[in-house]
């Protein structure tokens, strides 16, 4: 079998947008900017879901995650200077 027929061995093992990651990056720590991406993800992901039965809670966890928005794009504007 050749590797062509593995589709997730491309995403796991070599990437062709950057042929400088490996699976080896598997074990890369996360930037600032990456864990608040993912926890910007998470809270709108329960807001979504909160917003069927607790509107108050949803509104809380959607002012949280825009509030990392602010983070993320002040982050940005570090990493560009």
């Amino acid at each position: 079998m050749s590797m062509a027929e593995y589709p997730l061995f491309d995403k796991l093992y070599y990437s062709q947008e950057n042929p400088n990651h490996t699976m080896f990056s598997l074990f890369k720590k996360k930037s600032k900017l990456e864990i608040l991406q993912e926890k910007y993800a998470k809270l709108m992901s329960e807001s979504h879901k909160l917003s069927t039965t607790n509107r108050s809670e949803s509104d809380r966890k959607f002012a949280e995650a825009e509030s990392l928005i602010q983070e993320m794009e002040r982050l940005e504007n570090l990493e560009k200077n």
